[in-house]
Formats: structure tokens, C-alpha cells, sequence
């Protein structure tokens, strides 16, 4: 009888922990969204007000115009010239609207200017009342 209690408290120990390990939830994609990364003249006012105020420390917003949904993703102070941002994905899922960017920086043989930067992108795509979750 001991034996099996023993053996019991094994399974359960066992159990728990294999059950205890942290899963990350990935949400399945519905589909890609077409998007445009928009030109500095076409952002609306009130972006890149906001990008002004928050361009020396990294940062991501999204604003809606009731068309449209916009999306501010800036990586904040940069030593030198030569950086771009890369959109890698933007599709929707059951409730978000993802994004995902990388920040690009120059190469070796690049012609830098040696001043700081502020990199930033601003994406427009169809606004499907969302919340936009960053990867």
C-alpha cells in the first residue's frame, strides 16, 4: 500500500509539472493585410505630433480616423544616419491586428551621416476596429 502511494505521488508530482510549463498563446492568422508605409508629407497631423513628442525613446502607437488605421513604430535614438525600418507582417487574427517590424541598421560600407537619428515608420492599413498587437 505504501508502494503505491509512492507511486501515486510520482504520477502527481509528474503531472504538475509537465503541466506547469509556460505556453506561449499565438493566435491563429486570418489573412494578410495590405498596407502602405506612408511618406512623411501623408502622415496626419496629429501622428506626427505625437512622433515628435516621442521620438527619443522607442515607440509604438496606432491611430484610427474611422477609415483608416494608422501605425506609429519608432525605435528611438540612433547613433548615426543609415537606418530603416522593415515591415515583416501585418495580417489580422480573431482580435488583434499584428505587426510586426525590425529595425535595419547600416552596413560597414554604408555612407553615414554622423549625427543621431530617429527611425520611424508610420503604416496605413484598413481599419478593422482592432486593437494592433506588436511582435
Amino acid at each position: 500500500m505504501k508502494k503505491i502511494v509512492i507511486i501515486l505521488c510520482i504520477i502527481i508530482a509528474v503531472m504538475f509539472t509537465s503541466c506547469n510549463k509556460t505556453k506561449q498563446y499565438e493566435e491563429d492568422k486570418i489573412r494578410d493585410l495590405e498596407f502602405t508605409v506612408i511618406d512623411e508629407q501623408d502622415i496626419p497631423e496629429i501622428i506626427k505630433q505625437k512622433i515628435e513628442e516621442s521620438k527619443m525613446e522607442p515607440f509604438k502607437f496606432s491611430y484610427s480616423d474611422g477609415q483608416y488605421l494608422y501605425v506609429a513604430i519608432g525605435y528611438g535614438e540612433q547613433p548615426t544616419g543609415g537606418y530603416s525600418i522593415q515591415v515583416q507582417e501585418v495580417y489580422e487574427t480573431d482580435k488583434h491586428v499584428v505587426i510586426l517590424t525590425e529595425l535595419i541598421g547600416p552596413s560597414k560600407d554604408d555612407t553615414v551621416t554622423m549625427s543621431l537619428s530617429y527611425p520611424y515608420a508610420v503604416i496605413k492599413t484598413e481599419d478593422l476596429e482592432k486593437p494592433v498587437y506588436y511582435k
